[in-house]
């Protein structure tokens, strides 16, 4: 048995698929807004949440979407009071994601109040016409305003997430929009560069020959992003994401850095609540069905919402981990690999290490495998050579 087994499950995912607008790149499960549905969806996930509150104290929390921060302050009432009575309050780390068209003094005290301590800004940029490109509900102005808020109900913890490589943006308007929400001054910040999912209307418009993608400007604006971001004082810990690290010293992995993700990228164990959110919990992997009002329907007859689940064998468990954590810019080392496993990766990988490395993606060090820069910024093509079927 791996450590990995023999540990309690510690993370909990929470997902909220309702959105006011649906964004012309999202490909994740969401759906408009409707105020009856929203009431039956938060009843049923307080069902789904009871079975799972006998059995986890979680140290990370987070409330995913879709939009959490639709919800009203009654609907988030109900689901802070069932999580106390359910003793699943006091994570060492709680985030809601949040848009800034929706956050309201009353709502973030809400939130605060109960021990949430993390909020994840959906920004994406700070110009209006991309905003508008984008699809998003919000201005620019509503984003400084809604950071005000959220500083004011005495969160410390924000990560802003940003968008690069779209459609019609300039570096000019990337430069602008990063050294903007630098000067905000967040503990975290996330950037994302476009992915033109099937069954979106950005993909539809790429097939129609609306824009065209520019790979090498694409390239230039990570690197910018590199750049702005080390001399804004953050540190990057994996592909997408950068934190500050307030203590001043060095560190491979920065304090302010997501709990929550470096527990997936590390091959951690989480449980997955409300439509289309996905479990992991000891090398089992469940998917709850993506249809609200059939979820609803589920749970309120009394069945559990799982439209798959899947039992990883031990190597393609293992190899599924390797991957993940190679987007950090840590890599695995040796000897975590194997306790968070049971195999070690000089012995399972050394041809794909050995690979990569001559490559100029992949770099063996002592303790360790990582990827080098460029090797991150290809980490997907990466991390497909350890899967194993």
């Amino acid at each position: 048995m791996s450590g990995c087994d023999r540990q309690p499950v510690t993370s909990l995912y929470v997902h909220v698929p309702f959105c006011a607008h649906k964004c012309e790149y999202c490909a994740f499960y969401s759906e408009a807004l409707n105020g009856e549905l929203v009431d039956r969806y938060v009843a049923s996930v307080i069902r789904e949440m009871e079975p799972v509150a006998n059995g986890v104290k979680p140290r990370t929390i987070f409330f995913g979407g879709g939009t959490p921060s639709l919800l009203n302050l009654r609907q988030w009432e109900q689901i802070l009071k069932a999580m106390e009575r359910l003793d699943l309050l006091g994570a060492d780390e709680w985030t809601v994601e949040c848009n800034p068209a929706t956050v309201s003094p009353d709502k973030a005290e809400l939130l605060r109040s109960y021990g949430v301590n993390r909020i994840s800004m959906g920004v994406q940029s700070l110009n209006e016409g991309l905003l508008d490109r984008l699809g998003r509900v919000h201005s620019r102005a509503m984003v400084f305003k809604s950071y005000d808020v959220l500083r004011q109900a005495g969160f410390d913890n924000v990560n802003l997430d940003l968008m690069f490589a779209i459609p019609g943006q300039t570096m000019a308007m990337w430069k602008e929009t990063l050294s903007e929400t630098l000067a905000l001054g967040s503990e975290h910040l996330s950037c994302y560069e476009v992915i033109y999912e099937e069954d979106t209307p950005l993909y539809a418009q790429l097939q129609a020959g609306q824009f065209s993608v520019d790979e090498d400007l694409a390239c230039a604006m990570y690197d910018e992003l590199l750049e702005s971001a080390a001399k804004g004082g953050f540190r990057q810990y994996e592909i997408a994401n950068f934190a500050r690290h307030l203590s001043g010293t060095s560190v491979v992995i920065p304090d302010r850095a997501c709990q929550h993700n470096i527990n997936y990228w590390r091959g951690g164990s989480f449980h997955g609540l409300g439509p289309g959110a996905t479990g992991y919990v000891r090398g089992a992997r469940e998917k709850n069905w993506a249809n609200t009002v059939f979820y609803c329907e589920q749970l309120e007859q009394g069945r559990r919402p799982i439209e798959s689940r899947e039992q990883l064998a031990p190597l393609a468990r293992a190899g599924e981990t390797a991957a993940f954590g190679l987007r950090m810019n840590a890599g695995w080392p040796f000897e975590e690999f194997q306790d968070a496993t049971g195999y070690d990766l000089r012995e399972e990988w050394p041809a794909e290490m050995n690979q990569l490395v001559s490559q100029g993606w992949g770099k063996i060090e002592t303790d360790r495998f990582r990827l080098t820069r460029q090797g991150l910024r290809f980490a997907d093509a990466a991390a497909r050579q350890f899967l194993r079927s």
